[in-house]
């Protein structure tokens, strides 16, 4: 295993290699062995290296350009619980079932017989699976596990399906089983058909996966997900290249782009629930992705993010045909600030700095 000094710094010294112009990771991710000939600043990487120990708490990080790892830090090898990143890797899934008509995008909760434990109202029975995978049901029900922004909801019944966003588990959970119910699949078997065996991941090990949440409150629970550091940014590889893996399309272009459609604008994003207020970042939302927008900084244009709780990203860098994976084990009980989980994707795309 590689330190960040053996993967990023020791390298530029040791080796005179040109890395190739775009990689896919096999049984084992390569690293770049002269990423300063690519743009990568060695200073930088150091002030980087010492902002996650000294501010940071998170557990393992990985940054990917061209398919190389330029940059690693802490256990990049380890499973553990992804929180909310888990809804984007969900939306990959979706993918394949949309489009060969098993899932159909526009049909309603009372469609599909979808109710809970606190009964739906009429005008929510009317929100679509399109409406749930964008956050935007207008159903501010209580899911069965915590982690979401229902605390910023409006009354209930007020909103019409469609008209306003909201983060809130409900959404994800019920479309988690509508998936399983419509597709006759269980997500963490496709996430190991679709993902792990053709991503060929290295660490994916699906007896950890579980659902969980309190079926007394919603019938829908959780679809939590454990993952390694490396095998998250496989995940934002694939992203990055438009669902092409070595020459195989994994997921359609078309679906990536469904996905990272924008469905809400950041100015709702920050209306409705202002976490990131003066975190200098802004987003917008897609189909479970978070989209950064209103960005000042060319390097950061067109970027996207899965994101969860404690600090834990999947971010996509187009401009940059960048990947940063990192994440903070939920074991320890530490929590990383929005600002802080959002200055350390900043920092990361400082370090690059192309001629």
């Amino acid at each position: 295993m590689k330190t960040l000094f053996q993967g990023f710094f020791l390298l530029l010294l040791l080796s005179t290699a040109t890395a190739q112009a775009q990689t896919f990771p096999g049984e084992e991710w390569t690293f770049n062995e002269t990423p300063e000939q690519d743009g990568w600043d060695r200073d930088k990487g150091r002030d980087l290296f010492r902002y996650l120990v000294d501010s940071t708490h998170i557990t393992g990080m990985v940054v990917v350009h061209k398919g190389q790892i330029v940059f690693d830090y802490g256990d990049i090898v380890e499973n553990s619980y992804i929180a909310s990143c888990r809804k984007s890797v969900l939306a990959m899934l979706y993918g394949r079932y949309v489009e060969n008509g098993q899932i159909d995008l526009s049909k309603s909760l009372a469609d599909l017989g979808i109710d809970d434990v606190t009964p739906l109202l009429p005008r929510e029975k009317e929100a679509t699976v399109q409406d749930l995978i964008s956050a935007r049901s207008g159903i501010f029900l209580k899911a069965s596990n915590p982690g979401d922004f229902l605390e910023f909801a409006p009354k209930r019944g007020v909103e019409k399906p469609g008209n306003y966003w909201l983060y809130n588990n409900w959404d994800f959970n019920s479309a988690g089983y509508i998936f399983e119910s419509q597709t006759g699949k269980d997500i963490h078997d496709e996430v190991t058909v679709q993902l792990a065996e053709p991503l060929r991941m290295q660490d994916w090990d699906h007896s950890l996966q579980r659902k969980s949440g309190n079926l007394e409150v919603s019938r829908f629970p959780a679809y939590h997900m454990w993952f390694s550091t490396r095998d998250m940014a496989r995940i934002g590889l694939l992203m990055l290249n438009r669902g092409n893996w070595d020459g195989q399309q994994i997921i359609s272009e078309s679906w990536i782009d469904e996905m990272l459609k924008q469905r809400t604008t950041y100015q709702e994003v920050n209306n409705n629930v202002p976490i990131f207020h003066g975190t200098g970042v802004d987003f917008g939302y897609g189909y479970m992705w978070w989209l950064w927008e209103n960005v000042k900084d060319e390097r950061l244009k067109n970027a996207y993010s899965a994101m969860g709780a404690m600090g834990q990203s999947i971010t996509v860098y187009p401009e940059m045909d960048v990947v940063v994976a990192y994440k903070t084990k939920s074991a320890y009980r530490r929590v990383n600030s929005q600002q802080v989980r959002l200055d350390i994707l900043k920092k990361v795309a400082e370090l690059y700095q192309p001629e």
